[in-house]
């Protein structure tokens, strides 16, 4: 067992004795979250604008990755997925931690959640607390082999309740189903027919483990072909603006270098004066339907010595 995941089963054992019903509570969260300043929801999970949701389609997991790397966050990246198709997943994060069943532990989790309202079995709590643009996180320890945490009617609540797919470290089954669904993709290690077994939900809302990713709740999901990223909160807005001005720079360079008009040196090193003023001309004749404004990319401009 990892330190990591050491340290979130000593959480999930405080959480339990503390009566929180595996819900980090709000204090903890934001206390936890801190450096995030903007929205949050009434459990204090960060908000992240919905207009950042949108931008954050268009950027990639490499630049991201980079972006991310840069600022010394060295652990948000997980790869090696199977989907269901090619659909982006953006959206925040709802995050479920689950352990492997214990008899005497899970009886009272579904003891206490059935008294508190909650119906059928843990697997299935975490959609009820989903809303519009959310991404459920969960981390079921690897498991592939009865540790599918969904199958169609499960798929087809969380996406009529948010719009948005799943990201599941461990499995799922009804894969044909799950296909059925117009817009809908899952993140998963694996796909097979068996049922959840010997699984129960420790924490919700919490910090998780995902492969080689820490998910706080909240973080912005971003999930395309090459992988996923977790962009905590906090950096969503730095993040999306620093793609933005790479995918600017990166479409004058390609269209320079194929058109002739510099070289390769003359481009992969700092650019010269001659060079910023003309990409400030070509963004503007180009009108590039860009979420930054000539001020932003002229401020990135000052502060970059490529």
């Amino acid at each position: 067992m990892s330190v990591f995941r050491f340290y979130l089963v000593l959480q999930v054992l405080f959480v339990l004795n503390e009566g929180f019903s595996q819900d980090m509570n709000r204090e903890e969260l934001i206390y936890l979250t801190a450096s995030y300043t903007g929205d949050r929801y009434e459990n204090g999970r960060p908000k992240i604008p919905s207009d950042l949701l949108k931008r954050a389609e268009r950027i990639s997991i490499d630049v991201a990755w980079q972006i991310l790397d840069n600022e010394g966050y060295k652990a948000q990246y997980e790869g090696n997925w199977e989907t269901l198709n090619s659909e982006v997943i953006v959206g925040r994060a709802v995050t479920a931690m689950y352990l492997p069943s214990r008899p005497d532990v899970e009886k009272q989790i579904l003891s206490r959640g059935h008294k508190n309202g909650r119906i059928g079995n843990s697997n299935s709590w975490p959609i009820e607390q989903l809303e519009k643009d959310d991404v459920y996180v969960a981390d079921a320890f690897g498991k592939t082999i009865g540790g599918t945490l969904i199958g169609d009617n499960l798929a087809n609540a969380i996406y009529g309740k948010t719009g948005k797919g799943v990201i599941f470290y461990g499995a799922s089954r009804d894969k044909e189903g799950l296909a059925m669904i117009e817009g809908f993709n899952a993140y998963v290690k694996n796909w097979n027919p068996t049922f959840l077994k010997n699984v129960m939900l420790g924490g919700l809302n919490t910090p998780i483990h995902i492969g080689d990713a820490i998910v706080m709740p909240g973080d912005l999901v971003l999930a395309k072909a090459d992988g996923v990223v977790f962009i905590p909160a906090h950096l969503a807005e730095k993040v999306i603006e620093t793609a933005e001005f790479i995918e600017l720079r990166d479409a004058f360079g390609h269209t320079m270098l194929r058109e002739g008009v510099y070289s390769s040196g003359e481009i992969d090193n700092e650019w010269t004066a001659a060079i910023k003023e003309h990409f400030l001309k070509w963004i503007k004749q180009e009108r590039f339907n860009a979420s930054l404004s000539i001020e932003q990319i002229e401020q990135f401009m000052e502060h970059r010595t490529w």
